[in-house]
Order: C-alpha cells, then structure tokens, then sequence
C-alpha cells in the first residue's frame, strides 16, 4: 500500500514539474538592455552630460531653495518658539516645517511669479537657451536675497575672494550671495529667537524665586511655569504675532 502510494505521489509531482517545464517555455520574460555606445555627433555627447548636470542640480534642489528662501529663518524662529515654551514635541516637528513651507510658498509668490514670466515661459516657448533660461531665472532670487543680506556678510565673501565689488545686484555671484544670504537669515532669527525668549525666562525666574521660598526646593520649577507659559502663550496669540512679524519683516 505504501508502495502504491508512493508511486502515484511520484507521477504527480513529475507530471507538476513537466507541466511547469513547458509553460515556462512558453512565457516570454522581457529583459532590460543597458548599453554604453560611441557617438560620431559632439552634440549627442553634449546633451547627455547636460542631462546629468541637470540631474545632478535636481538633486542638489532642496539644499539650494532652502538656502535661497525664507525657509530657515521660519523654521529657526518657530524651534525657537517652541524651546522657549519648554514642551520640546508639541507642535510636532511635520507641523512646524509644513506650516514653514506653505509660509516660504506665500512669501516667495512673487519672486517665483516673475521667474515664470522672465525664464520658464520663454524657455518653453523656445525664446531662451537653457542657459539664458538659468541666468533670467536667478535675477528674481538674487533680487530677493539682496534685500536681506547685510552688506557686512556680503563683503565678507567678496573680500575672501578678493573679487571686485559688484556695482549691481545681478553682478554678484550666486556662489557669493546664497551663504552671505543664509547667515544674515541666521542672524535675524537668532535676534527674533532672543526676544521670544524674555518673556519665558522671566516667567521661569519668577517660578523659581518663589519656589525656593516656599522651601520646596525638590519640585522642578517647570511643572509649574509651564502652564503659565502656556496661558500667556495663547493670551497675547502668540502666533498670530510670531507669523506677523515674520511676513513683515519681508515687505
């Protein structure tokens, strides 16, 4: 009886394997072909490393927008903010960089509407090369930047460089301009920053003082200035305030 039933398991399983044998043979698998020829055109060759130097800038993308937005000084003040209230998740961190990146959006809607009309469209239309498109394309930024860039931060890398100093804005470089930019957005941020802080930290020294002559010195003043800190908080509407000094500072 074994025998038997070892038989037949036997013809089965052959009779599996040759029957998904010859479907395999008839399955047809598409295979990818990745192959690396000689061009007798310089301009073929051209258009391929202009396609990698522009994959390598889209790469590249994010750090470069962030760098010439007002990104960093939104996000810089609301870690801030939230430091100097003492709860260190609350807004969470998806908030508070998705409410920066729809603020840099309002804020740079001009500046982005004119590298429209100047670079994108035209370059489309076919009225500018790629690298007319790039050059018309800066301008608006360079423009931007400018305007919040201290001229002491300016100097700095003109001077390291030793370059001539540029007569006009388009002049400058944007090698020079972008990191003279983001610290002077530093700079801003951290003065925004400090004057958040006072009115916490005031908070925290009465908290403390009254506490330690209370004698309960084993209470962490925190429990009991934060609420305080929280009610103020939202008694002055401090965002309101926060987002409105901000948006100013960019007229």
């Amino acid at each position: 009886m074994k025998l038997k039933l070892l038989l037949i398991l036997t013809v089965l399983i052959g009779s599996v394997l040759y029957g998904t044998t010859a479907n395999a043979e008839q399955v047809v698998i598409p295979g990818i072909d990745l192959n690396v020829s000689s061009s007798q055109s310089p301009q073929n060759v051209a258009t391929s490393v202009q396609i990698i130097l522009m994959l390598t800038v889209l790469s590249l993308a994010p750090s470069i927008l962030i760098l010439m937005t007002c990104f960093t000084r939104i996000i810089v003040v609301f870690s801030f903010a939230r430091n100097a209230l003492s709860i260190q998740q609350m807004p969470p961190n998806q908030v508070l960089i998705g409410l920066a990146l729809f603020m840099t959006l309002f804020v740079m809607t001009p500046t982005l509407s004119q590298v429209n009309q100047k670079a994108v469209q035209p370059y489309l239309a076919g009225q500018l090369t790629q690298t007319e498109a790039l050059n018309q394309a800066a301008i608006p930024f360079k423009q931007f930047m400018a305007k919040q860039t201290r001229e002491k931060d300016l100097m700095l890398f003109i001077e390291y460089r030793k370059d001539p100093v540029p007569k006009t804005i388009e002049e400058i470089p944007l090698t020079t301009l972008v990191p003279a930019y983001a610290i002077s957005e530093l700079k801003t941020a951290f003065q925004i920053g400090f004057m958040l802080f006072i009115p916490f930290l005031i908070i925290d020294l009465v908290v403390s003082t009254t506490l330690m002559s209370m004698g309960m010195m084993m209470l962490p003043p925190v429990m009991i200035s934060l609420p305080f800190k929280i009610l103020l908080f939202v008694m002055v509407d401090g965002w309101y305030l926060i987002v409105k000094s901000l948006l100013q500072g960019y007229q």
